[in-house]
């Protein structure tokens, strides 16, 4: 067998450390990738759910302003006034025919008010 240098084992010894803490350097930096990754997903998440909310507050918006432009559209507007034009000529003509029929009732009554018998002198006078 041959004999082992010294100077190879130091060498052997010396690449084992080498290659161990390079090991360690890399486990320690993917370490820190992970961690920065989870962090990036983390905002990420945050992002979306921002987003998804931002798009809620806009399809709601859009909803509201197309109801509202359909309700002050002017064809709409022009049926809702003809529709109050109708309803104020009939309110017009029913208090013309009320004032007329009270005035009709007012003049056929001749302003006295008698007595009215109470149920008791009916029963007794029967």
């Amino acid at each position: 067998m041959q004999s082992i240098d010294p100077s190879l084992i130091v060498t052997a010894l010396g690449i084992l450390v080498s290659i161990a803490s390079a090991a360690e350097i890399v486990r320690q930096k993917l370490a820190s990738v992970i961690e920065q990754i989870q962090d990036m997903e983390k905002r990420l998440r945050k992002s979306d759910t921002r987003i998804d909310k931002g798009e809620v507050h806009q399809s709601t918006s859009e909803q509201r302003v197309s109801v509202l432009s359909s309700m002050l559209s002017p064809e709409r507007r022009q049926v809702l006034h003809e529709r109050l034009a109708r309803l104020e000529a009939n309110c017009e003509t029913l208090r013309r025919d009320v004032d007329a029929h009270r005035k009709e009732y007012l003049s056929a009554h001749n302003g006295r008010h008698p007595p009215v018998p109470s149920v008791e002198e009916v029963k007794t006078s029967d």
